[in-house]
C-alpha cells in the first residue's frame, strides 16, 4: 500500500483545520443554537475522517458530511457544516469519476432530510424549502463544478495526447510517403533500366547469330549478350537500395513516348513483337494521361519479361478501348501475349515484384490487372480508366468526445441553473405567501382586551403567525405563557413592526408592540400607546 506523502497529509490537516473552524465557532458567535461541548467534539472528529476518506471514497466523505448537517439541522443548512458540505460536494465531483452514484446520494440526503423535517419540523414547507435551496446551491452545484474542472483537465490532457499522436502520424506518413517514394522510384529504374537491358541482350543476340561475322565477334557478341543478362540480373537485387537524397522521382521513359513507339523500338530491337492498335483508330487512351502511363509500363513490362524469359516467342500487342454510351473512351485495355521460347538461353523467373508492382499500381486508381499462363506461353492483361478513381481517404478523428463531454457539462449546468431559477421562484411565493398571511390589523390589534379569552381572539388573528419572529427585540415574555408573533404590516423585504400576543390558561395575559429596526423616538411611543 503506498504511503501518504508529508505535503498530502500536510494538505488534509490544513483542510480539516479549516472545516473544522466554522464548526468550533459558530456556536460562540451565536449563528447556531448551542451545542453541548462534546457534540461539537464528535462533529470535529467526523469531520476528519471525511477528510481523510475525501481522496480515496470521496462519496463517503461527503455522505459524512451531510448526516452531520442533517444531524444539526432538520433544514440540512447549518453556518457550522455548511462550507464542508460544499467542499466535499466539490471534491466528489472532482475526484469521483461516475455520476450516477453522486446523484443517488443526493436523492438519499432529499430523502432523509424530508423524512426528518415530517416528523421533527416545526414549519415543514419552509424548512423543506430550504433544505433543497442548501442541497442544490451547497451540494449539486459544487459537485457539478468539480466535475466541470475534472472534465477540463482530462479534456486537455487528451488534446495534448492527441496532438502528440497527431504529429507521431504526421511523421510516420511522412516517412511512408518518402519510402513508398523510394519504392516507385526503384521500380520504374528496375521496369525501364531492365527493359533495356533487354534489349540489348536482344541486339548482341541478333549479332551473334549474323552470317559473316568471324568467330571473335562471335564470342564477344555472346560475352555482351550474357553481361547484359547478368546486369538486369544485378539491378533486380539492388535496386532497392537508393540514395537517401534521391526525393524527387526522376522520369526515366523516353519523353513523348507513345506504346506504339514503345513496340516499334523493341521490335527494331530484334523482339518478334507484333502491334494491333485500336480498332476504331487513334490511340486508346489520352496521350499523357494517367492511363497511358499505367499502360506503357504494363507493356514494357511485359516486353521485357518476354525477352528474358521466352527468348525467340512471338509476342502480341493488342490495345482496345472501352467505350461509353456517348462514344467517348472510358477507359483502355492492352493485353501481351508472348508464345513459349523458341531459343535457348530463356532465365527462371524471378520474384515477380513487377507484376505485383503493376498490379498495385493498376488497381489503385480502379483498373484491372491480370497476368498468368497462356496455353504454353504467357499473358498479361490491363484495363485502366481514363478517370483514374479517387479513393475517400480516412479522416482524422473530430473533436466529438470533446464536444460531446462539454455538452454533457454544459446540459447538467443548465438542468441545474434551470431547477435552481424555480426553486429560487417558489421560495420567493411562499415568503410572499407567509408574510401576508400572517399580518394583523393594527386596529383589530388595538381593541384586543387584557383578559379576553383565547377562543374570542382567535377570529381576528391571521391564518399564520410569523415563523422568524424579532424575539431579540422583544420584551421579556411572562412566565409559562405561550406567545405568538404578528406582522403589523404588509411590505416584503423591509423591517416591519410586530405584535406579540402571549396567552396563558386559555387567556391573553400580554400584548406587546416590536418596533421595526432603526424605530426610535416619537415613533416609538406611538406604537407603546397601542400596546395599552
Amino acid at each position: 500500500m503506498e504511503r501518504p506523502r508529508p505535503t498530502r497529509l500536510g494538505g488534509r490537516a490544513l483542510l480539516w483545520a479549516a472545516l473544522a473552524l466554522p464548526a468550533l465557532t459558530a456556536d460562540r458567535l451565536g449563528l447556531n443554537e448551542p451545542r453541548p461541548a462534546w457534540q461539537q467534539a464528535v462533529g470535529v472528529a467526523v469531520l476528519g475522517v471525511a477528510v481523510a476518506l475525501s481522496r480515496r471514497l470521496p462519496l463517503v466523505a461527503f455522505g459524512l458530511a451531510a448526516a452531520l448537517s442533517l444531524a444539526a439541522a432538520s433544514a440540512l443548512f447549518t453556518v457550522s457544516y455548511g462550507p464542508a458540505l460544499g467542499v466535499f460536494a466539490l471534491l466528489l465531483g472532482l475526484r469521483a469519476g461516475r455520476a450516477r452514484p453522486a446523484v443517488q446520494c443526493f436523492a438519499a440526503v432529499a430523502c432523509a432530510g424530508t423524512a426528518r423535517i415530517v416528523l421533527v419540523g416545526v414549519d415543514p414547507a419552509p424548512e423543506w424549502l430550504v433544505m433543497t435551496g442548501t442541497l442544490l446551491f451547497g451540494c449539486v452545484f459544487p459537485w457539478l463544478g468539480g466535475r466541470y474542472w475534472r472534465q477540463s483537465r482530462e479534456l486537455a490532457e487528451a488534446g495534448w495526447l492527441r496532438a502528440a499522436r497527431l504529429e507521431d502520424e504526421a511523421r510516420f506518413a511522412e516517412e511512408r510517403a518518402r519510402l513508398r517514394e523510394r519504392a516507385r522510384i526503384a521500380q520504374d529504374m528496375h521496369d525501364s533500366l531492365g527493359h533495356e537491358l533487354s534489349l540489348i541482350a536482344l541486339r548482341a543476340g541478333a549479332l551473334q547469330v549474323a552470317p559473316g561475322l568471324a568467330g571473335e565477334h562471335r564470342a564477344a557478341a555472346a560475352d555482351l549478350r550474357a553481361a547484359a543478362a547478368d546486369a538486369t540480373d544485378r539491378l533486380h537485387r539492388i535496386i532497392g537500395v537508393l540514395r537517401e537524397d534521391d526525393d524527387e522521382p526522376v522520369p526515366l521513359a523516353p519523353a513523348g513516348e507513345t506504346l506504339e513507339q514503345l513496340v516499334a523500338r523493341a521490335a527494331e530491337s530484334g523482339l518478334p513483337v507484333r502491334w494491333e492498335p485500336a480498332a476504331r483508330g487513334g490511340p486508346a487512351a489520352e496521350p499523357g494521361g494517367v492511363a497511358e502511363r499505367l499502360l506503357h509500363r504494363v507493356v514494357r513490362e511485359a516486353l521485357t519479361n518476354a525477352a528474358r524469359h521466352a527468348p525467340g516467342a512471338p509476342v502480341t500487342v493488342a490495345v482496345t478501348g472501352r467505350a461509353t454510351g456517348t462514344g467517348r473512351a472510358a477507359g483502355a485495355s492492352v493485353t501481351i501475349t508472348n508464345g513459349p521460347p523458341t531459343q535457348e538461353g530463356s532465365r527462371p523467373a524471378g520474384g515477380g515484384t513487377g507484376l505485383l508492382g503493376l498490379r498495385a499500381a493498376v488497381t489503385a486508381v480502379g483498373g484491372t490487372f491480370e497476368a498468368g499462363p497462356h496455353e504454353e506461353g504467357f499473358r498479361v492483361s490491363a484495363y485502366v480508366p481514363d478517370a483514374p478513381e479517387q479513393r475517400p481517404t480516412a479522416e482524422p478523428p473530430g473533436p466529438a468526445p470533446f464536444r460531446h463531454a462539454r455538452r454533457r457539462v454544459a446540459l447538467g449546468l443548465g438542468a441545474a441553473a434551470g431547477v435552481g431559477v424555480v426553486l429560487v421562484g417558489v421560495m420567493f411565493g411562499w415568503y410572499a405567501y407567509a408574510e401576508k398571511h400572517s399580518v394583523l390589523d393594527p386596529a383589530a390589534y388595538t381593541k384586543l382586551r387584557l383578559g379576553t379569552p383565547e377562543a374570542e381572539v382567535e377570529p381576528v388573528l391571521p391564518e399564520r403567525d410569523v415563523n422568524d419572529p424579532p424575539d431579540d427585540r422583544a420584551p421579556a415574555p411572562p412566565e409559562g405563557a405561550d406567545c405568538r408573533y404578528y406582522r403589523a404590516s404588509g411590505e416584503l423585504f423591509v423591517s416591519v413592526d410586530h405584535f406579540r400576543l402571549c396567552f396563558d390558561a386559555g387567556r391573553l395575559v400580554a400584548k406587546d408592540v416590536v418596533p421595526r429596526i432603526g424605530l426610535t423616538g416619537e415613533g416609538r411611543e406611538e406604537y407603546e400607546e397601542l400596546s395599552q
